[in-house]
């Protein structure tokens, strides 16, 4: 069975790129006509403008939302012998940054109903030697940071935001919460850059300057190396192009959301709400569905059904990171992490950005539905 119209993307930023061309083209002249093309004011511009959107002390730009998690953890000196708390259903980065410090990363379970740290299975995790927990605000839905502040007292917490730009906890926004938040703007993210480019936000003006001076390689004033950090520092184009972004991503988070209220009107319509689980709202989350993620049987097979079809899915994650070959010596087994074992072989990602037409929802339903029958 094949389908005759245009496919439907899981994404797609060409219809974005209409929406901004005229201010990008600008942004980027006016980078050119200065031939300052790494840090300066658009840099710092930029910082200004997150902070002030995130409601921050300081937020510092960085190259990418890995290097941002691995600034935030130099920053407070994690190394050998220590041991970094974490969930085992993320993005690699999250884990690969405490392997490359030498220090052990532990593993927790999610909540089957946000796919983010369980906190009532962190308690048991802890040991002397944990020195940090990185909580992910997974698929653009925050953790439950009280539960997890109130079963780890005094645990340094850096939060990895990096698909939840624009996400708030009871009214805060994320990156706020803990001691550091750790962002993304990977193009395909909520707030994506033309390339790669990251965050790290804080409270602790300390720690703000530390960060300034991690980016480039922990050096103050020039040539003066206090400690060693990193080349960690944001590319001015990347910055000026988030600069205009940045005031439209309310308007494309709350498309994104109403959106999302589209798809379960038409799940609902379809009779599907008892085959296929739909992303839960949890009370204070603020979801920015980053991802539309349902829960289905038959996984693969409904996405080859939706490959014919022409309809774009993806799986966010296929391979829970304690069952990764590079984390063997770790010690964990299949079987460890049962609630991310199963998110790992039922989730499945939706095309929910915010160009994308109520059209084009509905043939996914529909799609989903001639295959359940």
């Amino acid at each position: 069975m094949t389908d005759t119209k245009a496919p439907v993307p899981l994404f797609d930023l060409t219809r974005q790129f209409q929406e901004v061309k005229d201010d990008v083209h600008a942004a980027v002249e006016r980078v050119f006509a200065t031939q300052h093309f790494v840090l300066g004011p658009e840099v710092a511009g930029l910082e200004k403008e997150c902070a002030d959107y995130l409601k921050v002390k300081r937020a510092v730009g960085v190259s990418s939302g890995t290097d941002a998690l691995l600034a935030a953890l130099m920053a407070i000196e994690i190394g050998p012998g220590d041991e970094v708390i974490t969930t085992p259903f993320t993005f690699f980065a999250t884990a690969g940054v405490i392997h490359r410090l030498g220090a052990r990363t532990v593993f927790v379970d999610i909540d089957p109903r946000d796919y983010n740290l369980d906190p009532g299975k962190l308690a048991a995790a802890i040991t002397p030697r944990t020195r940090a927990i990185i909580p992910v605000h997974l698929y653009g839905q925050a953790v439950d940071m009280d539960g997890i502040t109130a079963a780890a007292p005094g645990i340094p917490i850096v939060e990895d935001c990096c698909q939840a730009i624009g996400t708030d906890y009871h009214g805060t926004p994320v990156g706020g919460l803990g001691v550091m938040g750790c962002f993304s703007f990977f193009p395909t993210k909520n707030l994506g850059a033309f390339g790669d480019g990251g965050l790290v936000t804080t409270n602790d003006e300390a720690l703000g300057e530390k960060l300034v001076d991690m980016r480039v390689h922990g050096m103050r004033p020039k040539y003066v190396h206090h400690f060693v950090g990193g080349n960690f520092r944001l590319d001015a184009l990347q910055a000026a192009i988030l600069r205009v972004k940045l005031p439209r991503l309310d308007g494309w988070i709350a498309k994104r959301r109403a959106g999302a209220a589209h798809y379960r009107r038409l799940f609902t319509d379809a009779g599907l709400l008892d085959t296929v689980i739909l992303p839960e709202e949890l009370p204070g989350r603020g979801h920015t569905f980053h991802q539309y993620v349902v829960r289905v049987p038959r996984r693969d097979a409904l996405r080859e059904h939706l490959t014919r079809l022409g309809l774009g899915s993806e799986v966010y994650y296929p391979i829970s990171l304690h069952e990764q070959e590079c984390f063997a010596d770790l010690g964990y087994r299949k079987g460890d992490f049962l609630e991310s074992e199963k998110a790992e072989s039922e989730v499945m990602a939706m095309p929910i950005f915010p160009e994308l037409r109520a059209d084009e929802r509905e043939r996914m339903v529909e799609g989903i539905k001639s295959f359940f029958g």
